[in-house]
């Protein structure tokens, strides 16, 4: 288990349980209490450092390695019924962007995410979970297959940021993700989007239209990643945890503001720290939030999407 800066106190009493543990099976001392007692401050440790997280420390939490991603929670979720389809029918299949057909239970769906690298090799193959404008592509022409099929989308959101390259720009990036914007408003199918890591910048927003949005507790959902806001309000890095603060980029601060529906809790330290639990609660809040759209006539749903996001920033003075 890797851990973040903050979490070092838990660290280092979890490696004192761990030696009072060996103590005792090799030797015939009774370690009971011990064991009793640093189990009892590893509990009051965790709950102090994971229920008082800053923003910036729920960024970190976001980006962790072991954090499991889009692929992880299809499989998951589906297991051998997600069926992968791949390429734009226009310039390539992109990596950074994953999609196809799954089932939970006996009601199919057609998820739609970026997927990141879990090591150098992956994350290269993967282009750090940054789309090119072919990735958008691919993700609207799945959104129209399933749209023809009347196949409910899921989305799962998990990126630093469309791909800022030259090549990208070229190719149409801007015009891609705004397409997908439009379109994403009058899908006549629901549309489950869910937050599972970072959501930065308009990398997130070209599959973020939904009529149900959701993020996981330890995520965030920004125009700007913090650093990035740092570097050009005070031309340093340095600042990032005072952006974090600023830009309201977290779960609570999304739903308070009424850009996001919903949050769903996480296991105590994290996604990565029971993985099974995380998995379970991103389901069944698929299935719920289902449940409740399924029965809409497309025109109503879409009416209902339009006026979502047309309330959006309105400001009662």
């Amino acid at each position: 288990m890797e851990y973040l800066e903050f979490e070092l106190p838990i660290k280092e009493l979890e490696d004192q349980l761990q030696k009072c543990k060996v103590i005792g099976e090799e030797s015939e001392v009774d370690v009971t209490e011990t064991c009793k007692q640093i189990e009892k401050k590893l509990a009051a440790a965790q709950k102090d450092i994971y229920k008082n997280l800053t923003p910036w420390q729920r960024v970190q939490l976001s980006r962790h390695p072991e954090r499991p991603y889009t692929l992880d929670h299809i499989r998951a979720i589906c297991g051998d019924s997600f069926l992968e389809l791949h390429g734009d029918r226009s310039f390539k299949d992109d990596k950074a962007m994953i999609g196809g057909l799954g089932k939970i239970g006996d009601q199919s769906f057609m998820f739609i995410g970026q997927q990141k690298g879990f090591n150098t090799k992956t994350r290269q193959y993967r282009n750090f979970g940054m789309a090119n404008p072919e990735g958008y592509r691919k993700a609207l022409r799945l959104m129209k297959s399933a749209e023809k099929f009347g196949i409910p989308v899921v989305t799962l959101l998990d990126t630093p940021g469309a791909y800022p390259g030259l090549e990208a720009e070229e190719r149409g990036q801007g015009e891609a993700i705004a397409r997908n914007i439009l379109e994403m408003t009058r899908l006549k199918v629901p549309i489950i989007t869910i937050i599972i890591g970072e959501g930065a910048s308009g990398g997130a927003l070209g599959i973020g239209v939904g009529d149900r949005v959701l993020m996981l507790e330890n995520t965030w959902y920004s125009v700007i990643s913090p650093e990035s806001c740092s570097s050009i309000l005070w031309r340093s890095w340095e600042y990032k945890e005072q952006a974090a603060e600023a830009l309201k980029l977290t779960a609570t601060d999304m739903k308070k503001l009424k850009l996001v529906d919903g949050i769903i809790k996480e296991p105590l330290g994290g996604a990565h720290r029971d993985r099974d639990k995380t998995f379970k609660s991103v389901s069944d809040a698929i299935v719920k939030n289902y449940e409740e759209l399924k029965n809409l006539s497309p025109k109503d749903l879409v009416a209902q999407r339009m006026d979502k996001y047309a309330q959006m920033g309105v400001y009662k003075g």
